[in-house]
């Protein structure tokens, strides 16, 4: 607890760039947790090198995401918002909890099963133990909830076994997180694949949306999106396709699924694909300008940049003081 408030952390990769399913699921529902919760918000690049980066695009995505979490509505007065590589808490921490996991708990991590067969020359030690420094992200800020997606929550219930065998060892250290349920953010699917989220690692262009699209290339990618041929638009498992172009239309206007059904009764495809591409662009050009604004205010970043990571290194600190003094290591001299 802060202030009375509880803890929510979360966090997002400084690689590739993002897609219009993760700021409909994600992002875009960020903005009125801050109300409730002292909310963490990182830019994990940390994370981001289990894989080869070239580090000036690293270091260009890094800001760009943290620049998007502002223009997306994110005040960073009320949010932490900060870059993981700048509380270097995360990897102290990470290193004192990899003493306290478990190879056969990181064995049956299937995200490291996943990554390890894209990245085959390069299944590094970072990699294995991805889940014990997303483990000491979430412990630093004595998290009480994560939003986490289904894809997720075997990340979470590792980091409150860590959490519950240290505490059981030590005493109540570490808060035991548990998983943010509220509102539900709109699933995304690829537009080419929809049986797949949408991500911003496919290799197909078309497949995603991505948050900085021009309008052009958002209605030319909704055009191409797949479909089927029945020919009638119904919020359906057996139609994924429309099903997903439906999703993204009432995620961006705010409708329910039966009211758009009611809306292209006896419709085309090509009409669906056209209102959800003028959609989607209503949705993301203010965002786009936003950022653009905020771009060319590079002192008002950087101090965000700097306070930000001062404030995170000072709740880091806390915990992380804490931790050291429970397993033994030496008092420092101040």
């Amino acid at each position: 607890m802060i202030d009375n408030k509880k803890v929510l952390f979360s966090g997002m990769q400084a690689t590739g760039n993002l897609t219009l399913g993760n700021y409909l699921g994600a992002l875009k529902n960020w903005v009125s947790l801050s109300d409730e919760y002292e909310c963490f918000y990182s830019v994990v690049d940390m994370h981001s090198i289990t894989v080869r980066q070239d580090p000036a695009t690293l270091r260009k995505r890094a800001r760009a995401l943290l620049t998007l979490y502002i223009a997306a509505g994110l005040d960073p007065e009320k949010n932490c918002i900060y870059y993981q590589s700048h509380v270097s808490c995360h990897a102290e921490l990470a290193w004192i909890l990899n003493c306290f996991t478990y190879m056969g708990e990181l064995n049956r991590m299937t995200q490291f099963k996943d990554k390890a067969a894209k990245h085959a020359d390069n299944i590094n030690a970072g990699l294995f133990t991805y889940p014990v420094l997303m483990a000491a992200d979430i412990l630093l800020y004595q998290a009480d909830v994560v939003p986490v997606g289904i894809d997720q929550m075997q990340h979470l219930e590792i980091t409150r076994d860590i959490a519950q065998r240290f505490n059981g060892i030590y005493g109540d250290v570490f808060t035991i997180p548990e998983a943010y349920i509220g509102k539900t953010g709109a699933k995304i699917m690829s537009l080419q694949d929809p049986a797949k989220k949408m991500s911003k690692s496919d290799e197909n262009v078309n497949a995603s949306i991505y948050l900085m699209d021009d309008p052009d290339a958002i209605r030319r990618k909704c055009k191409r999106a797949v479909t089927d041929s029945v020919g009638e638009v119904r919020y359906s498992d057996e139609q994924p396709g429309v099903k997903n172009l439906i999703s993204i239309y009432c995620a961006c206007l705010g409708k329910t699924p039966e009211e758009v059904e009611r809306e292209f009764a006896g419709r085309g495809y090509g009409e669906l694909k056209e209102a959800v591409g003028e959609a989607v662009v209503s949705v993301l050009e203010p965002l786009q300008k936003r950022v653009a604004e905020l771009e060319k205010d590079k002192s008002y970043i950087d101090g965000i940049i700097k306070n930000n990571a001062e404030k995170a290194n000072y709740y880091a600190q806390k915990t992380l003081r804490k931790v050291q003094r429970k397993i033994g290591f030496p008092d420092r001299i101040r």
